[in-house]
């Protein structure tokens, strides 16, 4: 790839569960959101461009808090902006709609930012941990698309990623003997038991076990300039279909599209397992602790007292 890779952090969406906006939820020392310690980690894996997608009623706060804080990191911030309205020539918002478009929809709406660069994707809400940061940028700086679209993944152990106050939802992965993807499987009610991890398909009627060690994606992907291209092709397909069937919550996810390109033959996306535990506040109640693990971080050394001087 001739542009060296950026980061896309996806910071538009609404937060049902947790009650609050968790993009800038502080939960370090010095107010710093999760957000923060992801673009410190992406500039020590060679980040040096990090594109932050927004949508306009969250733009006063956010930019008067992790804006603020960003505006001293660096790296190059550049902002794109996620709008129901931004759609196809000839589509329109239905009257019921509120919500977002889906993670699909955000990484189109930050084409313009993202160049032309090979980019990775990630949740803002997530802490993905530092060595995935730079195994995926390694991968994107050698990201090539040949006779098929070259694309890869961050894989984390499930029982690194639930959490001990609800079900969780989880795309599980599935993979070949060489560990490509397969295919992703969504499992939405993941939930933590005394004697293990298990989903179910009822609402608790019944339960069916899952390996800790089982591979799950946390939406951090990272993918050539072709996939937009993949994005903005099939986005009036789905618009077709979701303005009928489900026009108010329809939404079009990274895993759907990179499902139907594995399918189709088109694509490759290489699973890399990470070692690292993955935090995020699913609910309000997760975050005294991941507040007390980037504490401890910080204790051991892998973070300043004060991300940005």
């Amino acid at each position: 790839m001739s542009k060296k890779p950026v980061l896309v952090v996806m910071a538009a969406g609404m937060g049902s569960r947790y009650g609050g906006l968790k993009q800038i939820d502080p939960v370090g020392s010095h107010g710093e959101a999760i957000l923060d310690y992801s673009v410190y980690d992406a500039h020590e894996a060679g980040f040096e461009t990090v594109v932050i997608i927004i949508k306009e009623a969250i733009r006063k706060d956010f930019m008067e808090t992790v804006g603020a804080r960003l505006a001293k990191a660096p790296v190059e911030i550049r902002y794109a902006y996620q709008e129901l309205n931004m759609l196809p020539e000839g589509y329109s918002v239905p009257a019921e709609r509120t919500k977002p478009w889906g993670t699909c929809h955000a990484v189109l709406c930050a084409k313009d930012a993202i160049d032309g660069a090979p980019f990775a994707v990630i949740n803002a809400d997530d802490y993905y941990g530092k060595s995935a940061f730079r195994t995926i940028y390694q991968a994107l700086e050698n990201a090539k698309d040949g006779e098929k679209f070259d694309y890869c993944m961050i894989g984390y152990e499930l029982c690194k990623t639930v959490s001990d106050h609800g079900t969780v939802a989880r795309g599980v992965c599935e993979m070949d003997d060489k560990g490509y993807l397969q295919k992703v499987v969504e499992r939405t009610k993941i939930a933590k038991f005394e004697d293990g991890i298990r989903f179910t398909e009822d609402d608790g009627a019944s339960w069916t076990d899952l390996t800790p060690d089982t591979l799950v994606s946390m939406n951090m992907w990272g993918f050539t300039p072709s996939f937009l291209e993949e994005l903005a092709a099939g986005f009036p397909a789905f618009l077709d279909k979701a303005l009928v069937e489900n026009p108010a919550k329809g939404e079009y996810f990274l895993p759907f599209v990179v499902e139907a390109l594995l399918r189709s033959g088109k694509a490759s996306v290489k699973v890399l397992p990470s070692q690292d535990q993955w935090f995020g506040v699913t609910y309000a109640a997760d975050k005294p602790l991941v507040v007390a693990a980037l504490r401890k971080k910080a204790e051991d050394g892998l973070y300043p007292d004060g991300l940005w001087g």
